[in-house]
């Protein structure tokens, strides 16, 4: 049966059961596409997409369109050759950029579909997205650079390959942090008693060094009226990050707040009762999905709060009986000194420039930074 597309701007426009395919990925859901509707970046424009069978929902998708020209920046911590090269790049020829999938995340949170659509279709109907929304850009004077689809399995490659898509680059940037809490923990002590001596001595270390910080859940009027503090946190660690392509507009926190509540944490570390970092959860079924964060650098060393917020996440998810974490990228040894394992993503990519288009591979590892780590291992 013949699959329609059709693009949405605004959730009042979505169909009415839209929300029942999502129930499995809440970063589809009418909700969180709200959030990004009313609190985006400045340079991100959303697009939310149904597939139809007739009258019938049978898939959804979302897509960001990022215009990198908008951004002073692209994070201020590496002052190389290459990063100047890059940021050449990204302002003169891949400065226009679409991406199907979500560019705030780590994961396949691009679409969704139900079992009437074969598996063989989806990524037809996904590139036959792409060219709809490329061409609607186009009515409105903007031109498409780069197209990214975006954080795929290695199953999902199979699937992108047996289509043969023509020009597409395939590449695998940093891993997704993921951790498998075993299901026979049910207390935090469980996870402490796995830590090998080594890193359960850490533990104490941290614990130790933050003995004297506030920890304390944030309801949705407390996030606005710390917001000027929250923002100037995040930006902070932001800024300082070695590669951005978006900052976070300043009422995000409180709009996902209010749009999605509970499913939403905020947590404020304190100091004599000011806030000098914070960090965010996402329930998303039985994953927990860490968000943004943000902290004072000086106070971060001195007092390993960094390490502190990955032992809170932890030790919360295995009290609230969570399957895994989802730590996403960055920060990769930190993380896996906690236990979380690397999981490969995989994307594509395809300039608009036939020229450009067949040396990408040469200029792929000036737009993705490659980053070398070593994994630990704190178990046992």
């Amino acid at each position: 049966m013949k699959t329609s597309i059709k693009i949405f701007t605004f959730t009042k426009q979505l169909p009415e059961h839209w929300d029942t395919l999502a129930v499995d990925n809440a970063f589809l859901s009418t909700a969180y596409l709200e959030i990004l509707e009313k609190s985006a970046p400045d340079n991100m424009r959303c697009f939310f997409i149904g597939y139809f069978q007739e009258e019938n929902l049978v898939g959804i998708s979302l897509s960001q369109f990022l215009n990198l020209n908008q951004l002073s920046s692209f994070g201020e911590r590496d002052k190389c050759l290459k990063s100047s090269i890059r940021n050449f790049m990204l302002k003169n020829i891949c400065s226009h950029v679409l991406i199907i999938g979500n560019n705030m995340l780590t994961g396949q949170n691009a679409f969704l579909f139900s079992d009437k659509v074969a598996h063989n279709s989806i990524f037809e109907l996904i590139e036959n997205t792409a060219s709809e929304l490329k061409l609607l850009l186009k009515k409105q004077g903007i031109k498409v650079h780069l197209t990214n689809f975006k954080d795929f399995s290695a199953e999902d490659v199979n699937r992108f390959r047996a289509e043969k898509l023509k020009g597409y680059y395939s590449f695998s940037i940093q891993p997704n942090m993921v951790f498998d809490i075993p299901k026979e923990w049910k207390l935090q002590q469980d996870y402490i008693d796995a830590l090998s001596k080594k890193y359960r001595d850490q533990y104490k270390r941290a614990r130790k060094k933050a003995i004297d910080i506030e920890k304390r859940k944030l309801n949705l009027s407390e996030i606005i009226d710390n917001e000027d503090t929250i923002n100037d946190l995040y930006s902070h660690v932001a800024k300082n990050a070695p590669f951005n392509t978006f900052f976070l507009a300043s009422n995000h926190f409180s709009t996902f707040k209010r749009l999605m509540k509970d499913q939403f944490l905020f947590y404020g570390y304190f100091i004599d009762n000011k806030l000098i970092g914070f960090n965010t959860l996402v329930k998303n079924g039985k994953v927990m999905d860490t968000y943004f964060l943000g902290y004072d650098e000086s106070i971060q060393r001195e007092k390993m709060l960094y390490l502190n917020m990955l032992y809170d996440m932890v030790l919360y998810s295995i009290h609230k009986d969570f399957d895994e974490i989802i730590f996403a990228r960055t920060a990769l040894e930190i993380k896996s000194g906690v236990g979380a394992k690397p999981h490969e993503m995989f994307g594509f990519i395809k300039h608009c420039n036939p020229i450009i288009n067949r040396f990408i591979s040469h200029f792929f590892c000036y737009l993705e930074p490659k980053v070398e780590w070593q994994e630990r291992n704190p178990f046992k």
